[in-house]
């Protein structure tokens, strides 16, 4: 296993939409290296945040953090357009690659340290995560043997199946979801897809309509015909096929997002953000309280 560095965010300002995306974001970054977690002074037990995001075009937002400010040289990064105080800024709308690239390079440059009451403290909490071993490779139907850290990866419902007999589509996918330190399987064809689904768990799998063989519509019935699946794992439609009467039929067959090709890169990480096992769970509470 390996330390992942994690920094506590806190986020001041933003509308609704934006601090909904946001969530989707820190549930995502937590898990790359450095990670990035929402800062919550209700249930975050550090004392204070390693870092800030503020809405650059809120006056109280802003007047929140000078106020903040006054007593440490804290490491922010501003959004919108208005005034940085000197800090970096990002234009809307918030977009997931150039935030947390700027949020890594603000770490960077702060050298590591955050000053609280008692002076100056290491940057960030340790936390741990597994390392990103046992993964199978594109094709393969019969991965090889998981090793222990694998295994714990996958108990915790951290693995994701990506279906679609392009190469290049599986490269693009396999980039993307590589700095999230998923375990990830990869299928050429539905029979595969299939025959992994029926030995193994999966969080989400990334499904091409236009498959060698049974094709994805049969796919996505055959794994949510499985009654566990169908509560622990979520079927994502990849395809370039858009028009309404086949998001229907994408619908009827069980699955529980549609996206076209080309793929737009934050809408793909909010959709994987909004299937991990904890956003499942929030979701989960949230309709029961609701009955």
């Amino acid at each position: 296993m390996t330390l992942n560095e994690q920094y506590l965010v806190d986020v001041i300002g933003f509308n609704p939409v934006e601090r909904s995306m946001l969530a989707s974001i820190f549930a995502l970054a937590a898990r790359r290296d450095p990670g990035f977690v929402q800062y919550d002074p209700a249930t975050t037990a550090s004392g204070s945040a390693d870092i800030y995001l503020v809405d650059a075009d809120n006056p109280e937002a802003l007047n929140e953090f000078k106020t903040l400010s006054k007593r440490a040289n804290l490491p922010a990064v501003m959004v919108g357009s208005g005034d940085s105080g000197g800090f970096p800024i990002l234009p809307r709308p918030l977009q997931w690659a150039r935030l947390l690239q700027a949020l890594e390079e603000t770490v960077a440059e702060a050298g590591g340290t955050k000053r609280d009451d008692e002076g100056t403290l290491p940057l960030g909490t340790k936390a741990m995560s597994m390392s990103s071993a046992g993964r199978s490779h594109p094709g393969s139907a019969n991965p090889p043997p998981l090793d222990d850290a694998a295994a714990k990866k996958r108990a915790l419902g951290d693995t994701v199946l990506v279906v679609d007999d392009n190469a290049s589509v599986r490269m693009f996918m396999k980039a993307k979801l590589a700095p999230f330190n998923f375990e990830v399987d990869f299928a050429e064809t539905g029979e595969e897809a299939v025959g992994l689904t029926g030995s193994r768990e999966y969080t989400c799998v990334f499904l091409d309509v236009v498959l060698p063989g049974i094709d994805g519509y049969q796919v996505c019935k055959m794994i949510k015909a499985n009654k566990q699946a169908m509560k622990k794992t979520a079927v994502v439609m990849l395809t370039s096929r858009s028009s309404p009467f086949d998001k229907l039929r994408g619908s009827l067959a069980g699955c529980d997002e549609y996206l076209t090709k080309p793929l737009d890169e934050d809408r793909l990480l909010e959709v994987i953000a909004q299937f991990l096992p904890s956003s499942r769970k929030k979701r989960d509470k949230s309709g029961s309280k609701q009955q």
